[in-house]
């Protein structure tokens, strides 16, 4: 999965010229951002579904009878993941390296006020608000593990902030080491609310920054999430980092090669799917010669979004020939 990971991302990069601007492919971003902030929200218990958000964040109203909270939650969501976005790939950013803590804090005011305005959490002091840092003890997780005490917080995310910016080396290193380290802001739980949300858009910022596409945590693999974090408390990061290193080569494959890339050009099959023709359709197609393809070094199939037009056209004729 890693080596998939770098030789995708490598040619992300000297092909297709890296990722794009949220100003240069405002439609690739607004489909990842709905996708996010459903996704992630879910996870954490939001009802609504996907076109409720896509109503929501295209022509801001409410679509359903859902509370107005969790349309709060989604539209702080997305708000922040927009930021996020704009911030990762802005040549003049706050930040001088991968991620400050001014940024952390800031990525939690913008996820949690719209719902805190409505519905904040009753046990928050005057200083608890979205932005704020925990002051209140936290009972240990499921499995074991026992958030730090509050008086730590501000050290450890400090600390925290640290590590992060010493991240490097090859792809497979480096998803792993973000895996830890998401793993580390889940357990220090810095927050009073909204930490698994906040820790995903900050890893998120910090994995744009590197040249990735962010990761989209679906709400379906919600128990392997957990399960991975579960592990990652025991010292065993492989199911969380190939986890990670799954989204974002989905979200590669979906929406940033497909938005960057002209009908001629040659791209890995899985970035042409649909949802009516998939990706072991189209390898088969490939082996068998029916469908145009090269195979690369890497066993990588390519083909290009005219050559499966082709194929479709030629297998439509077949079966009505």
């Amino acid at each position: 999965m890693y080596r998939r990971l770098e030789e995708a991302v490598r040619e992300l990069h000297e092909q297709l010229g890296g990722l794009p601007s949220p100003v240069e492919a405002d439609a690739i971003w607004k489909d990842i951002w709905y996708e996010e902030a459903h996704h992630s929200t879910a996870i954490e218990g939001n009802t609504l579904v996907l076109k409720q958000v896509e109503v929501l964040l295209a022509e801001g109203r409410a679509v359903g009878d859902e509370e107005l909270a969790e349309y709060m939650e989604v539209k702080g969501y997305a708000d922040a993941a927009t930021w996020v976005y704009g911030q990762a790939l802005s040549s003049d950013g706050w930040a001088d390296g991968l991620l400050t803590v001014t940024e952390v804090r800031h990525i939690h005011r913008m996820a949690m006020q719209p719902v805190w305005e409505i519905r904040p959490h009753p046990q928050a002091t005057g200083a608890e608000g979205p932005g704020g840092f925990r002051e209140h003890e936290i009972r240990p997780f499921p499995g074991g593990v026992r958030p730090p005490s509050f008086v730590d917080v501000p050290a450890l995310i400090a600390d925290w902030v640290g590590a992060v910016n010493q991240v490097e080396g090859d792809p497979g290193h480096v998803v792993e080491q973000i895996a830890l380290l998401h793993n580390r802001f889940e357990q220090v739980h810095p927050f009073l609310d909204g930490n698994g949300r906040s820790g995903r858009l900050a890893m998120n910022l910090v994995l744009i920054r590197l040249g990735y596409p962010p990761a989209i945590v679906h709400k379906r693999d919600r128990r392997r999430y957990l399960g991975a974090m579960q592990r990652a408390d025991a010292g065993d990061p492989g199911p969380l980092g190939e986890l990670i290193a799954r989204s974002i080569l989905d979200n590669l494959y979906r929406f940033i090669i497909p938005g960057l890339v002209g009908p001629d050009r040659l791209v890995p099959i899985a970035a042409l799917a649909t949802p009516n023709l998939n990706v072991p359709a189209l390898r088969t197609a490939a082996a068998r010669g029916r469908l145009k393809a090269q195979k690369g070094n890497d066993g990588q199939w390519r083909s290009s979004q005219a050559w499966v037009e082709e194929y479709v056209a030629n297998r439509y004729k077949r079966r009505n020939g």
